[in-house]
């Protein structure tokens, strides 16, 4: 494998390690911050209300933020990885 193939594989496996990292985070979040803890129709119901609730939304707020959260986690894990390669 060349030396531009391995530097592109870094930058996938953090972009995506980054990913992984916020989605657990995002799922984690809506199970435990509705009414109703668990990964049931009402505690991600609850959950996205809650997590929307903190930016002044309900819950179509609550599922724009968790799913913003992953693609910002990704980015940063790839921003991380080209300031460490620098």
């Amino acid at each position: 494998m060349s030396k531009k193939e391995e530097d592109g594989l870094g930058g996938v496996f953090s972009t995506v390690g980054g990913g992984l990292t916020g989605a657990a985070g995002s799922v984690a979040a809506v199970s435990a911050a509705g009414t109703v803890t668990g990964l049931g129709a009402t505690g991600i119901t609850s959950g996205l209300a809650a997590v929307g609730a903190v930016a002044g939304g309900g819950m179509a707020a609550g599922l724009a933020i968790t799913i913003a959260a992953p693609l910002a986690a990704a980015a940063a894990g790839y921003g991380l990885y080209r300031w460490l390669k620098s």
